[in-house]
């Protein structure tokens, strides 16, 4: 919801009259007087119509729906409406903006990022890279906290699940932070003291696309992956960015182990690139984590139900702890180490010496069906909470 500010305004004041922080308002000073007529979002609240029955007053009306009246001045341009008028009033809603259980798209993950960041002014939203086909790779940021806590997305096109499940969280713990509401017994307006939260909920959106709609209409890449996919249009099977590279293969990890062992050229997957951080994609959330300095990262993958959390030995004391909580919370089963390297949890404990886990989420054949898409977000919440609380 959108009112006009009037002369005098702050962003303090709206703070106090409708029970929201000054920082989920604006990034404005809480004293700065704003310019009459600037349009300040409220989240959580939308604007609904009321009509005034006889004798009904502006006071009145506030006093039988427990409604300051400065409010509704607010809300209605400060105009004193007659008897009959149709008012504005506001009214808080909870309801859900959209829902990630669905085939999830880079048009659906446009869709939903344009509903969460025009009803939550206080999610910044930027592009730190680009895919092969030029298409944006979004980060969100949500609080503010020293602790800096970084969970990503659809690295494998056909795990394009994972998308949807994290901006189903995004979309949980914002609309919990504005009616300080907890989240399994956390305050999600203590976490966004605590926490920074950096979401990027697809890192290959060519991939998924091509999962999803079939082959891209493009001069060159279009063909090129249904050469690749032997001519079939079923891509289901396709883990690959566009150009056959495999993105969670890609980092310097023992980069050369991989190479050595997985497929020589291009393939919908396990391929590992001619050398490594070839790929966009890749080099956008290797350039993410060493410029933000995340203190722990999160890879969503599927499947298996199990949380990988070491590398040769690198892991710090803290990870055990860690991931024996997010096991505890989710179900799921906890491995240290694992016959794999140059993932980018690997990468992240290999150069930076921190907390990483990767975590298979749900069972079964990728691309997971929906049907056990309420299952997984369940038990991902534990996980979520475990890295961003312990």
């Amino acid at each position: 919801m959108r009112v006009q500010s009037r002369k005098g305004d702050t962003i303090g004041y709206f703070s106090k009259l409708f029970s929201i922080p000054p920082y989920m308002l604006s990034f404005k000073k809480v004293e700065e007087e704003l310019k009459p007529g600037t349009m300040v979002t409220i989240p959580g609240y939308e604007s609904k119509r009321y009509h005034a029955q006889k004798g009904e007053t502006l006071l009145t009306i506030s006093e039988k729906l427990s409604i300051p009246v400065d409010m509704l001045y607010l809300m209605n341009n400060g105009n004193k409406k007659q008897e009959g008028s149709i008012w504005s009033i506001p009214s808080k809603n909870r309801s859900p903006l959209f829902s990630g259980k669905k085939e999830y798209t880079s048009f659906e993950l446009e869709r939903d990022l344009r509903l969460l960041l025009d009803a939550y002014p206080f999610i910044r939203c930027q592009t730190i890279g680009r895919s092969v086909l030029k298409k944006p790779i979004y980060m969100l940021t949500v609080g503010s906290g020293p602790k800096k806590v970084h969970i990503n997305a659809s690295f494998h096109a056909n795990e394009w699940i994972t998308s949807g499940i994290l901006m189903d969280f995004i979309h949980q713990y914002v609309t919990a932070a504005v009616f300080d509401d907890d989240i399994k017994g956390f305050s999600a307006r203590q976490l966004m003291k605590e926490v920074t939260l950096y979401a990027v909920p697809m890192v290959d959106p060519d991939g998924v696309d091509l999962v999803l709609e079939g082959p891209p209409d493009h001069p060159v890449y279009g063909a090129y992956a249904l050469k690749l996919n032997r001519g079939s249009l079923d891509f289901s099977n396709w883990k690959a960015n566009i150009r056959g590279v495999d993105l969670n293969n890609q980092f310097p990890a023992l980069w050369e182990i991989e190479k050595a062992r997985k497929p020589q050229q291009p393939s919908p997957r396990d391929y590992p690139g001619s050398y490594p951080l070839s790929e966009p994609e890749a080099a956008a959330l290797a350039a993410a984590a060493d410029q933000l300095e995340f203190d722990r990262v999160i890879a969503l993958h599927t499947q298996g139900q199990e949380i990988y959390w070491g590398f040769e030995g690198r892991e710090p004391r803290e990870s055990e702890a860690i991931v024996r909580r997010m096991e505890a919370d989710s179900g799921y089963k906890a491995i240290q180490y694992l016959d794999s390297y140059a993932g980018y949890k690997d990468w992240f404990i290999y150069k930076h010496r921190k907390a990483g886990f990767t975590v298979e989420l749900g069972y079964g054949v990728n691309p997971l069906p929906l049907s056990q898409y309420d299952d997984i977000y369940r038990q991902s919440l534990g996980i979520f909470l475990a890295c961003m609380t312990m």
